[in-house]
């Protein structure tokens, strides 16, 4: 089993950017296709980007795809979703998850695909 922890969130004004960063225990992450998802109040998660084990491979919400990119280094177990041009709309907690994959280049969007999540952390768009 994988432990993940996320970081990075907090407010920020429309316009600016946040790093988050999830770190990995228990586990190389190198097994692992990475996915991050967020949610909001009163709406369902959904998928914001997903990496494949080595890193080739990359899914986006069309929607996010301009503004947002993941990345993972397997060597210190951590992965990254930069967000820039950060919309108040963007507003929600956003957790990390993982899930154990033989398919180098398998990077699933779906959230009932992973079976390893961290706790998520907030982040506050402010107009």
């Amino acid at each position: 089993q994988v432990q993940l922890v996320e970081s990075g969130g907090g407010l920020v004004q429309a316009g600016g950017s946040l790093r988050l960063s999830c770190a990995a225990s228990g586990r190389t992450l190198s097994l692992y296709a990475m996915g991050w998802f967020r949610q909001s109040p009163g709406k369902e998660r959904e998928s914001v980007a997903a990496i494949s084990r080595n890193g080739e491979r990359t899914y986006y919400a069309d929607s996010l795809k301009d503004r947002f990119t993941i990345s993972r280094d397997n060597a210190k177990n951590t992965v990254a979703l930069q967000m820039n041009n950060l919309k108040p709309e963007d507003t929600a907690v956003y957790y990390c998850a993982a899930e154990g994959v033989r398919d180098f280049l398998f990077a699933p969007p779906y959230s009932y695909t992973y079976s390893n999540w961290g706790q998520g952390t907030q982040v506050t768009v402010s107009s």
